[in-house]
């Protein structure tokens, strides 16, 4: 009788081993995801002072244009490699008639031609955008 009292006393043990394979699922998905969180290219931006965006809408279309003139798009298939006017535009009406409320937005480089910015908004109203902003760096108060 005594060895059936010790073969149904409970284990104490807590596996850990599914908790240690979570974890490490979670920190695989966390690293692949993070450089993905950047929103195009590196622009130097104008600075002034303006609201920002609503966080709660659909996410913003963002066309980034460089110091040399080259567009990039947030919604191309590789969001870092420069686009021409042409795919920029087709892209745009294709994200637009799916989710016709999603803003769209323009990066410019501070240090570029304005001539770029007006190339953009030609191509932006040949696609039939209604409303365009404008993104800047926010004013620094304390000057």
């Amino acid at each position: 009788m005594t060895e059936s009292r010790s073969r149904r006393r409970a284990m104490s043990d807590i596996n850990v081993v599914p908790y240690i394979d979570v974890m490490l699922v979670l920190l695989v998905i966390f690293m692949v995801t993070a450089p993905l969180l950047n929103q195009g290219v590196e622009v130097d931006l104008p600075i002034a002072p303006a609201n920002p965006l609503d966080a709660d809408g659909p996410e913003p279309i963002v066309i980034s244009i460089d110091l040399d003139g080259n567009i990039f798009l947030n919604i191309n298939a590789n969001p870092d490699v420069s686009i021409d006017a042409d795919s920029m535009v087709s892209q745009v009406q294709q994200a637009l008639g799916l989710e016709s409320k999603r803003p769209v937005m323009l990066r410019g480089d501070a240090s570029g031609p304005y001539e770029n910015v007006v190339r953009v908004l030609v191509l932006l109203q040949q696609a039939n955008v209604d409303s365009v902003g404008l993104v800047t760096e926010p004013q620094d108060l304390s000057q």
